[in-house]
């Protein structure tokens, strides 16, 4: 496969800056990774009405990313943070429609987890899996995280997590005694402390807050948004028991700890629904709303406390930049798209002119560049059963095709309101380069990409 060059001499000079990891003192790792929590659903992005004092302490003593991508739909993110790809590279498995990549992930594909154990590290998961099949009862279990490089787990593959799997056998019926919130941490923490003397990556994949939405009698109607805001404040509850847990095994300045999003919120406005403001649009949309989600790490003495970082950062990095500090071998037989953004973490790092790419399930939708941001007109293939399908999910003041190329700027206009093309053809023309870079080499609707995996 031929790595596009601009993205073999970003990755180069991204992974120069960050630590790399000795064999004496190699770090931790948890991600905590929840379900359709739109960007401003916590106290430290601005949620007017959800109190989340655990949360909003690890920002205080860690780093928040405030243009940090994921992707528009859940199994795509999980695609995307597994593989460091974006998922149109990813490799099918069974049960997969090809609707929406990625509901299932070929065995074929080099995870995360994989390179991680191969580097000796211990690794878990519990939670949404979501890479098996699309399929709420028809997923294939043998495409589980018990096959791509997790050794402890507790998992399901859809939102509702039922029925649970341990390995590949079920070990639970349903996840809802007494949350599913509570089990899975349990888990995590049941997990660190078994493995507390080695080095451990731990994935806790809440099911919360996508609907159905589930809580404890101690949260219900605690919270001043409804149901959805009892269960961010659960969640925050048992990450601060995880945090606490990390701190009392004597592993806090050895471990880095992630929070973060799979995608925006569902569009659904009432007491139930998240919030993405002041971004516009939500889940399934490739405006701002759809993609961009909180992202808090902390890790005390590595990364700066009560900082944050406006560059444009991605889950496909996080693979990358975490293998740079575990010191894991990256795959070098496929385009790993993610690069190595630990010297971010760590303040190193104050710029960065990477592209990003907007995917709504197969259609190549928009790039960002810094400030600006490009859509391109939807086309004819979106008129299909199909587009439509995609479509239909978009909140529905944003569901009118895009007919022109649309620019906008960011810093200036983080809603997406005023369309400035015709003021800056100069950057129009160096954006759609990027694009046509990307509709060649990674792929869009039926196009298969040059280095893709499919």
């Amino acid at each position: 496969m031929k790595m596009n060059k601009w993205i073999a001499l970003l990755f180069c000079a991204a992974s120069s800056i960050g630590f790399t990891a000795s064999a004496a003192q190699r770090p931790n790792f948890i991600i905590i990774l929840t379900d359709d929590q739109g960007y401003q659903d916590l106290g430290c992005y601005g949620s007017p009405n959800i109190r989340t004092p655990r949360i909003d302490r690890m920002a205080d003593e860690g780093m928040k990313l405030t243009s940090f991508y994921a992707q528009t739909v859940c199994g795509p993110a999980r695609a995307s943070l597994m593989t460091g790809s974006y998922p149109m590279r990813v490799e099918r498995g069974a049960h997969d429609d090809g609707l929406m990549v990625h509901p299932a992930m070929s065995l074929n594909e080099v995870t995360l987890a994989e390179i991680l154990k191969d580097a000796g590290y211990k690794t878990g998961m519990a939670g949404k899996w979501d890479l098996s099949g699309r399929g709420q009862l028809t997923f294939r279990p043998e495409f589980g995280p018990h096959n791509q490089g997790f050794e402890v787990t507790l998992w399901g593959q859809n939102s509702k997590c039922k029925p649970l799997y341990s390995g590949q056998k079920v070990a639970m019926k349903h996840a809802n005694r007494p949350s599913p919130t509570e089990l899975f941490t349990n888990k995590a923490i049941e997990f660190i402390e078994t493995n507390k003397d080695e080095p451990f990556f731990f994935y806790l994949a809440h099911p919360m807050p996508h609907t159905p939405l589930v809580t404890t009698k101690a949260f219900k109607g605690k919270s001043n948004a409804g149901l959805y805001g009892d269960v961010i404040e659960e969640i925050d509850f048992h990450t601060g028991r995880l945090l606490d847990k990390v701190k009392e095994l004597g592993l806090d300045e050895n471990t880095y700890v992630i929070f973060t999003s799979d995608n925006g919120p569902w569009w659904i406005r009432g007491k139930d629904s998240g919030h993405a403001e002041p971004l516009r649009s939500a889940k399934t949309s490739t405006y701002e709303g759809g993609l961009r989600v909180p992202f808090i790490i902390r890790a005390p003495g590595k990364v700066p406390a009560g900082t944050s970082s406006d560059l444009v950062t991605a889950m496909i990095d996080l693979f990358p930049s975490i293998a740079q500090l575990a010191g894991a071998k990256v795959p070098t037989d496929r385009v790993i798209d993610g690069i190595d953004i630990s010297g971010i973490f760590h303040g190193q790092q104050q710029e960065l002119n990477r592209p990003f790419f907007y995917y709504q399930h197969r259609a190549l939708r928009a790039v960002r560049v810094g400030d600006w941001k490009l859509h391109l007109p939807h086309t004819e293939l979106d008129k299909t059963r199909e587009g439509e399908e995609w479509q239909s999910h978009v909140p529905p003041q944003d569901r009118t095709y895009i007919t022109e190329l649309t620019l906008y700027n960011l810093k200036d206009d983080i809603g997406e309101t005023t369309n400035v093309a015709k003021q800056h053809p100069e950057v129009v023309d160096r954006l759609l380069q990027q694009l046509d870079f990307a509709k060649r080499d990674i792929g869009t609707h039926d196009v298969i990409g040059e280095n893709s995996r499919r």
